[in-house]
C-alpha cells in the first residue's frame, strides 16, 4: 500500500441498512487523538507498521503491527504514536442490525485482538479500500456483505489479546443489560437498576464505567436515542411529542436538545436526511 493518506465517507442515507460502513481509510502517520465522548460509531483501528500506544478504560495498551482495538461507540479513549511512525488501517460503521448482530455473535464490547495466520484482517479492509478507489460508486450493499464479513472473520479468527475483565464484567452486567432494553422507555432511574442486579448504585456505575467508559444514566440515554433514530426514520407522519414519549422523554424539548446534543443535529434535521421528498 502506498503512503497516501486515505480516507472515504459514505452519506447518512446508507444509514438504514442492517450494516453500513460510516468511513474506511488508511493512515500512514496516524494523529495523536483525545476522544473523552468516544466516537459515534463502532470503530476498528489497526496498525500495520510502526507502534501506537492506545488507552482505553484507564489503561493503556501498545499496538504492534497486526494488533486492531475494536471499540463500541461512545467508548471514550485516546491514542498516539510510539517512535517515529505509526501507520494504521480504520473502518468505521452502523446500521439499523448492528447491536442485534454483535451482541448474537458476543462482540458487542471494546477489545484488543491480534489477527490470526488464517485470515489477516487487514487484508479484508485492503481490498474494501481497493474496490472503493476502483469504482466510487461501489455499492453500498456490497460494502455491507464485505463488512458483515469481517464481522465474521473477527469472531471466527480473531484473538482476543485483553480486555479479558471487560467481557467478564459485560457478562456480570448482561441481565441489567438486557433489562434496560426492555424498559429504556419507562420513567427508571440508576436506583432501578441497581435493584435489577441487587447491588448498590455506586458498585453497578464503577462496573458500567470500567465496561461501558459510561454510566449506567448516559447507557439508558444513549439508548433511548437510538430507539428515537430508528423511529424518525421509519414512520415520518410519527410527531417527536410522540416519538419523544415513546423513548422515554418526559418532554420534548429535553428529547430535542439531548439529541442535538449527542447527534450534533435535531431529530427534525435527522429525519429529512432520510426524506426522499426533500431531495
Amino acid at each position: 500500500m502506498n503512503q497516501i493518506k486515505i480516507r472515504h465517507t459514505f452519506s447518512s442515507i446508507e444509514k438504514s441498512l442492517p450494516l453500513f460502513i460510516e468511513s474506511i481509510g488508511f493512515n500512514p502517520q496516524e494523529e495523536d487523538f483525545a476522544r473523552p465522548e468516544g466516537y459515534p460509531y463502532y470503530h476498528w483501528l489497526q496498525t500495520i507498521k510502526g507502534t501506537g500506544t492506545f488507552s482505553l478504560s484507564g489503561e493503556k495498551y501498545v499496538l504492534t503491527p497486526g494488533k486492531g482495538i475494536f471499540l463500541t461507540p461512545f467508548t471514550p479513549h485516546s491514542y498516539h504514536t510510539t517512535g517515529s511512525k505509526w501507520s494504521t488501517l480504520y473502518v468505521t460503521f452502523g446500521g439499523s442490525s448492528v447491536d442485534s448482530i454483535l451482541n448474537s455473535l458476543e462482540l458487542n464490547f471494546s477489545a484488543l485482538y491480534a489477527e490470526s495466520e488464517e485470515v489477516p484482517f487487514s487484508s479484508l479492509i485492503k481490498d474494501m479500500l481497493k474496490k472503493v478507489e476502483k469504482d466510487s460508486e461501489f455499492s453500498k450493499l456490497e460494502l455491507s456483505r464485505d463488512l458483515y464479513s469481517f464481522i465474521i472473520m473477527l469472531k471466527q479468527y480473531g484473538k482476543l489479546k485483553i480486555q479479558r475483565s471487560l467481557s467478564q464484567s459485560f457478562d456480570k452486567i448482561k441481565p441489567v443489560v438486557d433489562w434496560i432494553e426492555g424498559h429504556y422507555s419507562e420513567n427508571i432511574g440508576l436506583a432501578d437498576m441497581a435493584d435489577v442486579m441487587n447491588m448498590s448504585s455506586q458498585h453497578l456505575t464503577t462496573i458500567f464505567r470500567g465496561t461501558f467508559g459510561m454510566s449506567p444514566y448516559s447507557f439508558l440515554i444513549q439508548l433511548r436515542i437510538r430507539e428515537a433514530k430508528k423511529k424518525l426514520v421509519s414512520d415520518h407522519s410519527v410527531s417527536l411529542k410522540e416519538i419523544a414519549d415513546q423513548v422515554g422523554f418526559n418532554d420534548v424539548s429535553h428529547f430535542v436538545a439531548t439529541f442535538r446534543k449527542i447527534e450534533g443535529i435535531t431529530p427534525k434535521k435527522y429525519r429529512n436526511l432520510f426524506n426522499k421528498k426533500l431531495q
